[in-house]
């Protein structure tokens, strides 16, 4: 049968998996969608969404799977508060590397083959947990765990392949934020369920032990599983679109050097060490801090302590969806104004909950400050696809892995001061990163304070365009042609 591409235009249809498409998608911008349809699971756009939230979920939630039960493991091991903190540096250190390393892979491969291998070589230390009986042991076992993290890069650039720019920070924002919510539901599902139920018919020692067998098992059978069941991009898989032509080889060390001589990348990588290293800092910390600052049990202080991962459930969707919305308004310049809102109010919540003494005023001060953290996430990575089009996955890993040292910074703070100075000092660095917004100067468009959009540009952002796309949406100018040519040619001796 003719497809409809054939029938209106008389030529053959492009060589593509799927002719047509369940959702409403823009043939201009490499047939990405142009709308999130949650309840749908249909190929390729929405099952690759729901796909890569339920990964970087699965990858988080080994990835701290230990971390409530860290008390547990100190009496066990009889070791100290600063060895407990060099375990937990080690968990967000071990990938930051990786995180580098993806960016250019998923530029290369796509993000999910990636985002299946490291799944299955990440359920691996994780289910050999219990074997840990030294201080250096379970700071390698966490190194190791924590190329899990790196997960997130190829979670962002799967979406960002499947959906337009005017719906790219929604979409970034919601498998972000529901990802990351597994940091809140290890806390909740390992310290207050899995641990006690465990324990009903063994001794706490071997429950610590045994329980995170569960969280690998399922780790390693959602990567194996989506290898099969969902696609690369749009127009199918990586490999047979270079085999068909419909897609050029992109150079990995091209890529990377390109994302990485921009100056915006290492600005938001700053930016973004203060928000996403701010939460993987407080899901290590936070059952620790309420059990040793209000006396709590290791049950009732990771039931507290979820609730701070639980915010990512809307609350980094809500950023991204905030941000698309300020770019309705302003372009460009509306995404740096909202970034530098969420920032500020994330410092200012940090330095009140650093004061807070009442277990009651803490709990309703986290949730403030939880929220902007994850707001200030999706804001972040709203910005990304903007950066450089053509070198997205490589800006991507560069700017996440920012996340995690951030983490590995704050965590040094936590592990040499008190809590209360440390967290006055996180809060502080956080203001200060609120300050290089006005910097961010992005190529066609207005910066914060300076600058002008381009006649292109703004009759994006302002719906000039729409009428002439013929679209419901935003038309978005496509990504720089000179760049593009300028990277392919730099990576054909290097493919």
């Amino acid at each position: 049968m003719a497809s409809e591409t054939e029938v209106e235009t008389g030529k053959p249809a492009e060589i593509k998996k799927y002719q047509t498409y369940q959702l409403a998608v823009d043939p201009d911008q490499d047939d990405k969608a142009s709308e999130i349809k949650l309840c749908s699971f249909s190929r390729p756009h929405m099952r690759a969404f729901h796909c890569s939230w339920w990964s970087f979920f699965i990858a988080f939630f080994i990835w701290f799977a230990i971390a409530p039960l860290l008390d547990e493991v100190r009496q066990t091991l009889s070791l100290d508060k600063k060895q407990i903190w060099t375990s937990s540096i080690a968990s967000v250190a071990g990938t930051i590397f990786m995180r580098f390393v993806n960016g250019p892979l998923c530029d290369k491969y796509g993000a999910r083959i990636p985002m299946a291998l490291i799944l299955i070589i990440a359920s691996i230390p994780t289910a050999l947990t219990g074997l840990v009986n030294t201080s250096t042991g379970l700071a390698v076992l966490r190194l190791f765990i924590g190329i899990g993290g790196s997960t997130f890069v190829m979670c962002q650039y799967w979406t960002s392949r499947m959906f337009t720019k005017e719906v790219v920070g929604t979409a970034n924002a919601l498998v972000g934020g529901w990802g990351n919510l597994g940091g809140g539901v290890t806390q909740l599902v390992m310290g207050s369920v899995l641990f006690p139920l465990f324990k009903l018919g063994m001794s706490p020692e071997t429950a610590w032990r045994s329980v995170c067998c569960i969280p690998a098992v399922v780790a390693a059978a959602t990567g194996v599983t989506i290898l099969f069941i969902s696609d690369d991009a749009p127009k199918g898989n990586y490999k047979e679109m270079k085999k068909n032509g419909t897609m050029p080889d992109v150079s990995a060390a091209a890529s990377f050097r390109t994302g990485f001589l921009n100056i915006n990348t290492w600005l938001l990588f700053i930016q973004y060490a203060c928000c996403f290293g701010v939460e993987l800092t407080m899901n290590n910390a936070a059952a620790l801090y309420f059990k040793w600052k209000f006396k709590l049990s290791t049950e009732s202080a990771a039931a507290i302590a979820s609730i701070f991962g639980w915010m990512n459930l809307f609350a980094r969707g809500l950023g991204g969806y905030a941000s698309d919305k300020f770019n309705a308004k302003m372009g460009m310049r509306g995404r740096l104004i909202w970034q530098t809102i969420t920032l500020v109010i994330e410092g200012a919540m940090v330095l009140i909950f650093a004061h807070s003494d009442s277990l009651g005023v803490a709990i309703f001060i986290m949730v403030i400050f939880s929220s902007f953290v994850q707001a200030a996430e999706g804001s972040t990575y709203g910005i990304v696809p903007y950066v450089n089009p053509p070198v997205t996955g490589s800006i991507a890993g560069i700017i996440g892995a920012g996340g995690n040292t951030g983490a590995v910074c704050f965590g040094l703070g936590f592990r040499q001061l008190e809590p209360k100075p440390a967290f006055i000092l996180m809060g502080s660095v956080i203001l200060g990163s609120a300050l290089l917004s006005p910097f961010i100067l992005i190529k066609g468009h207005r910066g914060m304070l300076t600058g002008e959009d381009s006649e292109a540009i703004k009759a994006a952002w302002s719906g000039q365009g729409r009428a002439a796309a013929g679209a419901n949406t935003l038309s978005v100018p496509e990504p720089d042609a000179e760049a593009e040519k300028e990277i392919n040619a730099d990576g054909d001796g290097e493919a």
